[in-house]
């Protein structure tokens, strides 16, 4: 029999953008349904020489780049990879893990997998099968996360059975709420913003937000640039934090739509009751409903399955019950897909035809997500461009078979954006390692705005006058979407860059497209050179789709044709470049 002591876990996430977070809250959920108290807490926050301590250990974690950990995960990694560990340190730790990733990256979940590998050398002992979300599934991630649950509170059960008198909550009873939120009536309180007070950020002020795409383009593309009155440090492939704020016409239309207009500027007290759940970054103790909603929780999102069971427990309506109970049934699993995710259906559309769900306010949070902040790659070097950071930034807006096109809430907060605004910026570092001799060249592959690093690194290395650098860059139009071209052409000029440069669209109809890759398969013998008689690093930026799996099919192209080598030779080369840092993504879905 297990005592109460003795009920307990420690969830460990790591994530990027939030999501393996959301994932920890929901296991602590179901912990908290068979009995276990649990502990959440973020890899960075976690000294890993306190796992010796624990008895059970939940991991999930998230992909980033290319099969690389998430930020947050790296220092906690480093120390569980020390060479000299004993192979029984853990002996007494059991853990299972749970991976996010995606299988259109050719490394799915790999540090997942690579972490139970370790988890198991070091001696602990896996309490069930670790699983792997792809959000490639029909159900994204909960295809394989809600099965693995399932085994999860079944082990959890097994290792620590429920004492006498207690009983597992059933799974349809509504979980309590994470908040409780009181209208506070002292209007002497001064209300502070923690994120003026976070130190990891700084205050800038937009100098321009120019648009570089042609007018008459389809994508509105922007450069951005920021000033800082601190001397802020950042290097080339590092990344910009930046929190959005929704359009205040937005979140009046959303408060009426939810009948709260009338109270939206209470000030109210957030109580953080169930502190197993996350609350949104920076948020204050005090606040109101339209400044809640327009800077902590986002009713622009495409909704999660479970935002789709809490509105089932809300609504009045048996037909909107039965409807939604449909949705989260496996048999019309790809009714909800068609219906929400296929269209990119956001909250606030499905609450106007859920009419009859009345979202008690101390749930907000519960149903809500929240809105995270956004990263961008810095495109600028330090070294040039003193206190200040450039953005290239792509406008999220697309059409789906709904009337109304889908928009970006963090683009259209960047378009609102004017000289003299000013925000707080984060600054994350990044991937990119530039080599220390600057007689080494490098190859740069940075199609649309994923020559937003590559902008930052090559000019980062004519100011430290290393000259060897090569730029692969891909658009569909010379003329309507060359990102830069101005720039390049001056580089190649004056400091030696080789630019090379792939226009999609600008070929004769019926001829085949040209991409960056088919650019470095015609230039594979130089490639060759540079890769194995002068040491090259490579680095590519740009959309996970299916650009970065094709770039390294041309380095392998070169390798084989030009190195003599074989297909599985040539791959192990490519593989030994990302070993030693030579070869680095920074991609994203």
């Amino acid at each position: 029999m297990s005592t109460e002591l003795d009920r307990q876990a420690l969830i460990l996430y790591a994530t990027e953008t939030g999501t393996a977070q959301e994932v920890a809250d929901r296991v602590a959920r179901e912990c908290r349904r068979v009995h276990i108290q649990s502990r959440v807490i973020s890899m960075d926050a976690y000294p890993a020489e306190d796992l010796l301590t624990e008895t059970l250990v939940i991991f999930i974690v998230s992909t980033t780049g290319s099969g690389a950990e998430p930020r947050s995960m790296t220092v906690f990694w480093k120390k569980l990879l020390v060479s000299n560990l004993p192979p029984d340190l853990l002996e007494d730790v059991h853990f299972t893990v749970f991976g996010l990733g995606d299988t259109a990256y050719e490394k799915f979940c790999w540090p997942a997998k690579r972490l139970t590998r370790r988890l198991e050398g070091l001696g602990a002992f896996k309490l069930c099968e670790c699983a792997e979300g792809d959000e490639q599934h029909i159900l994204g991630i909960d295809g394989a996360f809600e099965p693995w649950l399932r085994t999860l509170s079944n082990a959890l059960l097994e290792l620590m059975p429920l004492s006498p008198g207690l009983h597992i909550i059933p799974s349809g009873q509504t979980p309590s709420a994470r908040v409780s939120l009181k209208t506070y009536s002292d209007h002497q309180l001064t209300l502070n913003d923690p994120l003026e007070y976070d130190n990891e950020y700084h205050s800038a002020t937009v100098k321009c937000n120019t648009r570089i795409t042609s007018q008459d383009w389809h994508q509105d593309v922007r450069h951005i640039e920021l000033e800082f009155e601190d001397d802020i440090e950042y290097s080339p492939g590092d990344v910009a934090l930046l929190h959005p704020i929704v359009n205040e016409d937005e979140v009046e239309s959303f408060l009426s739509q939810m009948g709260w207009g009338n109270f939206a500027d209470d000030l109210l007290e957030i109580n953080h009751v169930y502190t197993d759940q996350s609350l949104p970054d920076h948020l204050p103790r005090y606040s109101t409903l339209r400044s809640i909603f327009s800077r902590y929780l986002d009713f622009n999102a495409v909704p999660k399955r479970t935002f789709f069971e809490y509105i089932c427990h809300f609504t009045s309506d048996e037909a909107e019950k039965e409807r939604l109970t449909e949705f989260l049934s496996s048999e019309h699993a790809d009714e909800l897909y068609d219906y929400c995710f296929r269209v990119r259906r956001t909250i606030q559309e499905v609450l106007s035809d859920f009419r009859h769900v009345r979202v008690p306010k101390d749930y907000i949070f519960d149903v809500f997500p929240p809105l995270r902040p956004r990263q961008f790659s810095i495109a600028s070097s330090l070294k040039k461009h003193p206190r200040s950071i450039h953005l290239c930034v792509a406008m999220v807006k697309y059409k789906t078979k709904l009337k109304i096109p889908r928009r970006g809430v963090c683009s259209m907060y960047i378009s609102r954006l004017r000289p003299g605004h000013q925000l707080r910026i984060g600054i994350l570092k990044g991937f990119i390692r530039l080599p220390t001799n600057n007689g080494v060249p490098i190859i740069c592959i940075g199609p649309g705005t994923g020559v937003a690093p590559m902008r930052a690194v090559i000019e980062e290395r004519i100011q430290t006058q290393a000259y060897d650098n090569t730029l692969y860059f891909g658009c569909r139009s010379a003329e309507k979407d060359q990102h830069y071209a101005s720039e390049w052409q001056e580089y190649s000029a004056d400091y030696n860059l080789t630019y090379r440069i792939a226009c999609s669209r600008d070929g004769p109809e019926g001829v085949k497209k040209t991409y960056v890759q088919d650019l470095m398969i015609e230039d594979a013998a130089r490639i060759w050179k540079l890769l194995d008689e002068l040491g090259a690093y490579v680095f590519i930026s740009g959309s996970s789709n299916k650009m970065p799996a094709a770039v390294k099919a041309a380095l392998r192209h070169a390798v084989m044709t030009c190195g003599s080598r074989s297909e599985e030779e040539a791959f192990q080369y490519t593989l030994e470049l990302e070993k030693n840092m030579r070869l680095i993504e920074e991609c994203w879905s």
